[in-house]
């Protein structure tokens, strides 16, 4: 079998991604269109493919007859407009949710289908240039507070600072309750923030004009808001709510697609399963420091995980020569400059906007500059 595959997918395009986002990302050739995604991965909703030369179809078929699961799935991301708020469940959850929607009978392409699949999806982002904004996780609710200070005098805004006080779940589970004081607190809140000169009123501004009397908007004032270098990272677990903002990146998570959407989105929005899956917790934003391997070579994952959490992955960012055992098979992705890479049986090439799979583990050496992506398993 030979040691390296040329991938290639169609970009995915969602409303919310950047004009030629992957191209622009890839050196590609644009298509003036809406470009948010990139999949790299054997997910069936749009699994990555070979060309011609390869054996298989696309990587669901090397799944199949390889008899080998791939224990990640890559992206490239693009983004001009918020994404939904939004978090991921467990993998006992996802076993649970999906088991139960196929019992009900629920279709895969349904608007009320949660699950698409039994997996988690645990993910990580990597800024491939520097401004990629998100917000991440509840922060202190006394940050919430201190915020709307901007807001003050706003009629009800005394009533969720009492909410804030009690604690997060009460705070935000009250805006998806369908209480009208939600609706009505909102329009006063974006009316405000019309007046005053402060972040969360620029925030405000700036959702409300893409989603209208949405209770997200509220929301996301009671998150952590980031704005990430080229290179700087996020690890977002299971039930940490969370809605990329704008910018590209390289995103590695488990081999799913389940999502339960908070807000921010005209998509369907499971109350109920939503908080049944979120961690509450507040806390700082969960950035995520690259680990230094090798010189020239930094992986990201998290420090540490539960057992059965379902994080069996890592990205690997190479800039340098180097030499790295890869213990399942691997995703190349090069994002600029040019790099050569060798196994103990083959040599490929890899320039800007190559993607290259390696279906077998083993020692990967690699000579070269510039960004080199590996995602691989653990």
């Amino acid at each position: 079998m030979t040691a390296f595959l040329p991938l290639t997918n169609t970009p995915i395009p969602n409303a919310w991604g950047r004009i030629d986002g992957v191209a622009d990302a890839l050196g590609w050739e644009p298509t003036g269109a809406p470009e948010a995604e990139l999949w790299l991965g054997a997910h069936p909703l749009s699994p990555a493919r070979f060309d011609d030369a390869a054996p298989w179809d696309d990587l669901r078929e090397w799944e199949r007859e390889s008899e080998t699961r791939l224990p990640y799935l890559l992206k490239v991301l693009s983004a001009a407009s918020p994404l939904s708020l939004q978090a991921h469940p467990t993998p006992l959850q996802a076993q649970a949710g999906f088991a139960r929607e196929e019992a009900a009978g629920i279709e895969l392409t349904a608007r009320e289908r949660n699950y698409k699949d039994p997996n988690a999806k645990p993910e990580l982002i990597v800024a491939t240039e520097d401004g990629f904004e998100a917000l991440c996780g509840f922060r202190d609710p006394a940050e919430t507070i201190a915020a709307l200070a901007a807001f003050a005098g706003v009629p009800g805004i005394e009533q969720w600072i009492a909410q804030l006080d009690a604690g997060v779940e009460p705070a935000f589970t009250w805006l998806l309750s369908g209480d009208p004081a939600v609706g009505e607190l909102v329009a006063s809140v974006v009316a405000r923030a019309g007046e005053v000169v402060s972040p969360s009123a620029e925030l405000v501004t700036r959702l409300a004009a893409l989603y209208p009397g949405d209770p997200g908007i509220l929301t996301a004032l009671m998150l952590n808001h980031v704005i990430l270098a080229a290179g700087e990272s996020l690890w977002l677990p299971a039930g940490n709510i969370h809605a990329y903002l704008r910018g590209t990146g390289m995103e590695l998570m488990g081999p799913s697609d389940n999502v339960l959407r908070g807000g921010l989105t005209p998509k369907h929005v499971d109350r109920d399963e939503l908080t049944a899956v979120l961690d509450f917790t507040p806390g700082p934003p969960p950035r995520l420091v690259p680990v230094p391997v090798a010189p020239g070579v930094s992986a990201y994952r998290p420090a540490s995980v539960p057992t059965g959490a379902g994080v069996d992955f890592e990205l690997l960012l190479i800039t340098a020569d180097a030499s790295i055992p890869l213990a399942t098979p691997a995703i190349a992705v090069g994002i600029d400059g040019a790099f050569t890479l060798e196994t103990d049986s083959e040599t490929a090439d890899l320039a800007r906007g190559g993607i290259l799979f390696l279906p077998e583990p083993g020692v990967l050496t690699v000579s070269g500059s510039g960004r080199l992506f590996v995602a691989t398993g653990l």
